[in-house]
């Protein structure tokens, strides 16, 4: 199991705090590691690995397997429910489950039904530490009904009329896909004219006379059963106007013409969608498809428009001639009205498609496996999102939490679990189920508690090889519970490592950032906690680079001579290297004119093609070093090739006009090797300040053979040239002679002057010093001087060496003073410095504020004011006042515990503070200090104050019990915060009925010190839904809500989600707050409940940042507001409130914005490889039907009737998938034997003949029967793989009945 995690920097230092690392708790979703050599006695909860989608269709002629994997310490045992009841699998001899797995088998090939085991299974992985279940797994049986027998009439069409062929093909799970063909199994052509809709009825904008065939073929082809079934073929006749005449005279009547609608031309009408208006509506993240076909003549063309918006380009595509528009990855920002236009030469039409995305649940936050150790704290969040919001509902080991043991450390907050001071009986697998009509979600998360003493998993005296110069990273995995803490030693006597050369990650590596010679040897890792301790040993060696000393270098050649690369690569001696060469990055040609050994490239007999660039790179198992060349091959001359090189060195280098602070120097250029020079680069060496460091002076032209140079004081020069052409740059020249210049005062003062007190009574002075460039001459110096800022005193001075600080003492605490450095040397002084304010050392406050004073504002909130210290009395940079408060003792009873202080500081001058979350009904107490740079200063009078009565907390519990056919008993406990005296209970309950719809409300007061009440005459076999909670004499407190039936026939079933009816307000709140966002702005809507003329307002911040939200007033009294300037991609938080005295706020809710997403479309029938494969395919079709004609015809002669027998009611049948060979047809004299079902293992015969109760046609004489597979063009790719046939075929009359389960939508 990998530990390793992203690293997260820590240095130690000589008196750091080793870091601690607990991975299981620093990795979300983090296992266990079940190391069965190191951990073997770890034990963890079950966790689901592997199981059936949700919705299982299966194939009714194989054994039925679903799926349960889960894995756990010890090892989880399995058990299975279905349709809601456990399903002993002990009793039903077909049913098996696999050893050491979950998985059920149920052996349906021998004998059984698919049928018989449709329904709902959930499976549940169990031990000692708890149970994960599955999802529901909707089982059914696929299904691939044939056609219903029908009689299709010929159709004749006058030339121009529009026309729709009927698909309709059987309802089959899952739904068929839906193509057209001729008798010759040819995809018929599709145009912006014909075109085959999304319901598979082929449409007809209008009919041509090429129209006219015998054989529109609809094929439906249901993928699961590799099975394809044919519709009847309609034959169609397009003819001209006399001819229709004629034909309706001689052979039909009026009711036989199909249609009669004039040929002339036409504005566009709609064949699909009907009307002017429609509605659809999708899911998030599906792909949105929206079709238009219109009838006209000339042909219609398409256009799609959005009302009110754009179409996001990224995500549209058009289909089918642009009669469909698909949206893929739709979202709520989607929804709205789309506009389809079909228009001609003779008008337009239009069709307004309303669109409403909605949205199943989806993940924000899911439920993380968290890993404590005895006495931690953690929390579970299962947080997500839909349209509309999902409910959320949390298990314990596949319990409802509300029903399941209690414990003590846990505790729920909607979609928060708070677990605090865990011990081992507070492991448990929680699920989170979040769900709407839309579908669910549901997440398994452990809470595993350990006490376990550290374990490291790095393989002892590990080898860590690392190239000199490189950072070395050395491993040291490990687990513990408690979290263990880590150290670092080399050698086996050294100390833990804290140089800063030393960096610890958060997995445990130490990292050296650059790796030195020095740093060879062993390291120990060490990791202990309170239960013991364990270390590793591993050792690192330093290697040294692999370098190529000698580069190969440019060449330019003449065709047909010979050139040589040499590359000579020094490595360290332990490892060995590959030698490879490059020509242009790729391999060199496969020709005997190149040739290589250790140290060289040859190349005989250059030609043309030979010139390009040559890499030489030499690998070791660390590390690589390349190095390139390029050769150029040119004609070749009866003269020499002239060489082309970089300048020869100038040389004969001359000092003259030697002044102060400039001199001139002179040099004579050397050989430009057949290329111009086209500048010199001048540099100088200052001898005295900085020997062996040469810098750049000047630059001058390639036609200059003098510069003038400007001098700095003091320093004594050597000057050098290098020439510069278009092949590159010489070697430096000889250095000139020495020129030292004359000694002068310093020019500038030192940078960065600070004052700043480290003691209450000094001053310490610091400046940068300069360095030797900038002393201008001997002796560098500086002259310090200070003096207090609002005093009458002379500067005081003092001259130090070349220094950085000077420490003035026996100053008076915190005084403003002036300073200035100036520099100096044995030559005189610098300018005069500009004077800069420092402060010596501060102390702490002398004086506490006075008059404090303590204004209670409601129950939670309080109001401090004091007087300010008089500003001498602060003694140093006032940084603000700051509170201390502590709750003293309750009003309702004695709290002995001790209550840690609160500390609440307030910058600045302020004078007043608010203190916020105070609890009510108690007594607090309170003082004031204020705050400088050195600390606090004395605490003001303890200053006492109680807050008055609050609402109460929702009562801890309520729980129903007892309950008979009209009576119900409910118990409850007092609310766990009472704030103030309990006055009396309300208890408000309402029937609901068996449409969930939700009757009269009927209040009730039950005294405070009741815990008990009965109510009786209630009605029979009825649910009702509890509304309690309880009251002080501020007022009522939250509610708790809870159901129950009067009688004990629906026990364990999951009480309904109440949506038919509305539950008036017990006090004004803002609920169901919803946020539909785009890339760069957030609708939100909410819903209030409360008096009217309420102000609104919109927080909204970053999720998980720690910025203050942002605040925006809604105008009037809407109930919806959008936010703009949002971020794509990026997910936040926001909450609505009211403003005033009595204002609340909704809870959070969190979105996040879209990312711009970007698409690639290839259109693969354009493609040349796809051009190629269609007509191989072709190809092959056609070299198949002629070997199937032929070995047809050797079988004798064909019955007649038999013919027409299968024209008339043709039916595709699988082929088998063991010959190759066609399938048998079966003759259609009766429809008794049309559903008779095939002999199990009946095969065709070896010699391929046909019994002879079968019909001895092919289907394919006639267009109608199918004999192998069809691809989405209806090209033949190969038979079905044909599955014994257990059960009789479904017949032409029958109907599927739907699946009795339907469990998609919800969880428990």
């Amino acid at each position: 199991m990998q530990l390793k995690i992203m690293p997260k920097k820590k240095h130690l230092s000589a008196g750091g705090v080793p870091l601690i690392l607990f991975l299981c708790q620093m990795i979300s979703a983090l296992d266990v590691p079940l190391d069965p050599k190191l951990l073997h006695d770890l034990v963890q909860p079950p966790t689901i690995t592997q199981q059936s989608p949700k919705d299982y269709i299966i194939d009714p002629r194989e054994n039925i397997v679903i799926q349960c994997e889960a894995k756990g310490k010890p090892p989880p045992s399995f058990s299975w429910t279905r349709n809601g009841t456990h399903f002993d699998i002990d009793k039903d001899p077909l049913v098996t489950m696999k050893p050491g797995s979950g998985t059920l088998v149920i052996n349906i090939m021998s004998e059984g039904k698919a049928e018989t085991y449709e329904g709902v299974y959930q499976c549940t992985a169990r031990n000692e530490r708890g149970a994960a279940v599955s999802n529901n797994i909707v089982v059914r049986p696929s299904r691939s009904p044939l056609w219903t027998k029908e009689r299709l009439e010929p159709i004749v069409l006058q030339n121009g009329q529009s026309l729709v062929l009927p698909c309709r093909p059987p309802i089959g799970l899952p739904p068929a896909i839906i193509f057209w063909m001729d008798n010759s199994f040819q995809r018929l052509p599709q145009s912006e004219r014909v075109s085959q809709g999304l319901n598979g009825d082929l449409y007809f904008s209008n009919v041509l006379p090429e129209d006219t065939r015998e054989d529109y073929i609809c094929y439906a082809r249901f993928n699961h059963t590799q099975t394809i079934q044919q519709k009847q073929p309609i034959s169609l006749k397009v003819i001209s106007v006399d001819e229709l005449n004629d034909t309706i005279a001689a052979n039909l009547s009026d009711t036989e013409f199909y249609g009669a609608k004039s040929s002339k031309e036409r504005p566009p009408t709609f064949l699909t969608p009907e009307g002017n208006e429609s509605h659809k509506e999708e899911l998030r993240g599906n792909v949105l498809s929206l079709e238009c076909i219109a009838e006209g003549l000339p042909t219609p063309i398409i256009y799609w428009i959005k009302e009110d918006g754009m179409l996001p380009a990224n995500r549209t595509f058009y289909r089918n001639f642009k009669k469909t528009l698909q949206i893929t990855h739709v979202s709520e920002a989607d929804s709205g009205n789309y506009q389809c236009i079909a228009k001609n030469a003779l008008g337009a039409v239009h069709h307004t498609i309303s669109v409403t995305v909605k949205a199943a649940p989806y993940w924000i936050v899911a439920p993380q496996n968290l890993v404590l150790s005895p006495g931690e704290n953690g929390t579970l969040i299962c947080r997500a999102n839909g349209n509309p919001k999902p409910r959320i509902s949390w298990l314990t080991n596949g319990v409802p939490i509300e029903i399941a043991l209690d414990d003590p450390s846990r505790k729920i907050d909607g979609d928060t679990i708070i677990f605090s001071n865990v011990q081992e009986s507070s492991s448990a697998v929680y699920q989170c189920n979040a769900s709407n009509k839309y579908g669910y979600l549901l997440a398994n998360a452990f809470v595993n508690v350990l006490a376990e003493p550290p374990r490291i998993l790095t393989s002892a005296n590990t080898l860590y090889q690392v190239i000199a110069n490189r950072p070395a990273l050395l491993d040291c995995a490990f687990f513990g519970s408690p979290m263990p803490t880590i150290e670092w030693f080399k050698g086996t006597k050294g100390s833990a490592l804290h140089e800063d050369i030393y960096v610890l990650h958060d997995n445990g590596t130490l990292e050296i950032p650059v790796a030195q010679k020095d740093s060879t040897g062993t390291y120990t890792c060490v990791a202990r906690n309170k239960l013991g301790m364990a270390k590793n040993e591993v050792h690192l060696e330093i290697k040294d680079p692999t370098r190529i000393i000698k580069q190969p270098e440019y060449a330019v050649v003449q065709r047909g001579s010979k050139v040589s690369f040499e590359c000579r690569v020094k490595h360290d001696h332990t490892l060995i290297p590959t030698i490879m060469w490059l020509k242009d990055n790729g391999e060199l040609p496969n020709d005997e004119r190149f040739s290589t050994d250790k140290d060289h490239l040859v190349v005989s007999d250059v030609k043309d093609d030979d010139g390009g660039t040559y890499t030489c790179t030499a690998n070791t198992t660390l590390d690589s070093a390349s190095a390139s060349a390029v050769l150029r091959v040119v004609a070749p001359t009866p003269t020499p090739a002239p060489i082309y090189d970089v300048p020869n060195p100038p040389f004969d280098l001359e000092l003259t006009n030697q002044l102060d602070k400039s001199v001139q120097l002179t040099w004579t250029p050397g050989d430009d090797n057949n290329s111009p020079i086209t500048k010199f680069i001048i540099e100088y060496e200052d001898a005295m300040h900085d020997a062996g460091l040469w810098r750049h002076q000047a630059e001058v032209s390639g036609t200059q053979t003098t510069a003038q140079l400007k001098l700095s004081p003091y320093v004594n020069y050597s000057f050098r040239v290098m020439a510069e052409n278009s092949i590159g740059r010489s070697m430096p020249s000889e250095a000139s002679e020495q020129y030292l210049t004359k000694a002068a005062e310093p020019d500038q003062n030192p940078m960065a002057v600070e004052g700043l007190g480290t003691e209450p009574d000094n001053l310490v002075i610091t400046w940068k010093p300069l360095n030797g460039f900038q002393s201008n001459g001997p002796g560098l110096q500086y002259k310090v001087s200070w003096r207090q800022k609002d005093g009458d005193d002379e500067w005081t001075s003092v001259v130090v060496a070349n220094v950085s600080k000077y420490i003035v003492s026996g100053t008076p605490t915190f005084v403003p003073y002036l300073i200035k450095v100036q520099a100096l040397n044995d030559v005189g002084f610098a300018p005069e410095p500009a004077a800069v304010m420092g402060h010596s050392g501060e102390d702490l406050p002398m004086v506490a504020p006075g008059n404090v004073r303590v204004s209670v504002v409601n129950s939670t909130l309080a109001e401090v004011h004091w007087d300010p210290v008089p500003p001498k009395s602060v003694r140093g940079h006032l940084q603000g006042y700051r509170i201390y408060y502590w709750k003293t003792q309750s009003s309702s009873k004695r709290n002995r515990r001790h209550i840690e202080k609160k500390i609440l500081t307030f910058q600045g001058t302020k004078t007043h503070g608010m203190l916020p979350g105070l609890q009510p009904y108690s007594h607090y107490a309170l003082n004031v200090r204020v705050v400088n740079g050195k600390g606090e200063g004395p605490a003001s009078t303890d200053r006492g104050f109680h807050t008055p009565e609050g609402v109460p907390s929702a009562p801890s519990s309520l729980k129903i019990v007892n309950p008979t056919l009209d009576s119900l008993t409910l118990e409850w406990d007092p609310p766990s915060h009472p704030n103030g005296i309990l006055t009396e209970y309300i208890l408000q309950y309402q029937p609901i009925n068996s449409t969930h719809e939700l009757g009269p409300l009927v209040d009730l007061k039950i005294p405070a010190n009741k815990t008990r009440w009965t109510l009786k005459n209630l009605n029979f076999s009825t649910r009702y839904k509890f509304y309690f909670y309880a009251q002080t004499s501020v007022g009522p407190g939250s509610q708790i809500t809870e159901e129950a039936i009067t009688t004990v026939d629906e026990a364990g079933i999951p009480p309904p989600d109440v949506g038919a009816g509305k539950v008036r307000a017990v006090n004004p709140r803002i609920s169901n707050l919803t946020a539909t966002a785009a890339e760069t702005y957030a609708n939100i809507t909410w819903e209030y409940e409360g008096p009217g003329h309420v102000t609104f307002y919109v927080e909204y911040g970053v999720a998980g940042s720690k910025e203050e939200w942002r605040k925006e007033i809604v105008n009037g009294s809407r109930s919806f507001f959008g936010l703009k300037g949002l971020m794509p991609g990026t997910a936040y938080k926001v909450r609505v409130g009211a403003e005033g005295d009595s204002g609340f706020v909704s809870s959070e809710d969190v979105f996040e914005t879209g990312p711009a997403m970007a698409s690639r479309q290839v259109d693969i029938a354009t493609q040349g490889w796809f051009i190629g494969l269609m007509c191989a395919v072709a190809l092959l079709i056609l070299i198949l039907l002629i070997v199937c004609f032929i070995r047809r015809n050797k079988g004798g002669k064909y019955p007649v009737k038999e013919k027409e027998d299968a024209h008339a009611d043709p039916e595709i049948q699988p082929m088998k998938e063991d010959d190759g060979t066609f399938g048998e047809y079966r003759s259609f004299e009766s429809d008794a034997e049309d559903h008779k079902p095939l002999k199990k293992g009946s095969r065709t015969p070896s010699d391929r003949t046909v019994k002879k109760e079968d019909s001895d046609d092919s289907l394919v004489d006639y267009g109608e029967g199918v004999n192998g597979q069809f691809n989405e063009d209806g090209s033949f790719i190969g038979q079905y793989s044909g599955k014994k046939e257990k059960e009789p075929a479904e017949g032409n009359e029958s109907s599927e009945a739907p699946s009795p389960v339907n469990a998609m939508n919800s969880f428990v």
